[in-house]
This record gives C-alpha cells, sequence and structure tokens, in this order.
C-alpha cells in the first residue's frame, strides 16, 4: 500500500496555510465552481470521522490499487462495525441513495 502523503499538525499549533482542499485553499482539481447547475454533487466533509478513508479509498480505486483499496475498505468496514447502523428510515440515509441515483442519470444524460 503506497504511503499516504501527509502534514500533521498538533492540537493548539497554528497552520502557517490553511490545509488543501479547504474553503479557503482549494484544491487545483477543485470541482465545485465547475458544476453545471443541475448537477448532483455529494460533499463529504473532514467532520465526518469516515470522511479520510474514503477519499483515501476513491484514490485507491482510480489509481487501479485494488489490494490497497481492499484493505482500506477492510479497515472502513472494522471502523463501523462498533457503530450502530443509521436506520434505513432516516431521511439522511434516504437522500444520499438519491443523490447517488440522481448523479448516475445525469451522467448518462450528459453523455458525449
Amino acid at each position: 500500500m503506497a504511503p499516504r502523503e501527509s502534514s500533521h499538525v498538533q492540537k493548539g499549533q497554528a497552520m502557517s496555510k490553511p490545509p488543501v482542499g479547504s474553503k479557503s485553499n482549494p484544491s487545483q482539481f477543485d470541482v465545485l465552481g465547475k458544476l453545471a447547475d443541475d448537477e448532483p454533487y455529494f460533499i463529504i466533509r473532514a467532520h465526518d470521522p469516515l470522511s479520510s478513508a474514503l477519499v483515501e479509498l476513491h484514490a485507491y480505486i482510480g489509481a487501479g490499487q485494488s489490494g490497497a483499496a481492499h484493505n482500506k475498505l477492510a479497515e472502513i468496514m472494522a471502523m463501523t462495525a462498533a457503530t450502530p447502523p443509521r436506520p434505513a428510515s432516516s431521511p439522511k440515509y434516504r437522500e444520499t441513495f438519491a443523490i447517488s441515483l440522481a448523479m448516475e442519470q445525469w451522467r448518462d444524460s450528459h453523455k458525449d
């Protein structure tokens, strides 16, 4: 598994520059400003305890690193095993799937 690049800042230390991918220091690949008005999107915030692992999983899959992706998915599943799942009737749960479906439909209708 390839090591992640990170810069650790201890609690209480001031950061000289906002972290990359933040609102005040967007990634060079940031797409929020490029979204079409009707294009669905989903944001994962750092506040979400799974956020870094999910983003890392996405990167491994995109890089074709199936072994690392498998390991990261196993790590995510272990992280969530101790937490009771959100009920299927949860509005947030249902909306997440609605966004996923909207993304798929949007892609299908905007093929080049």
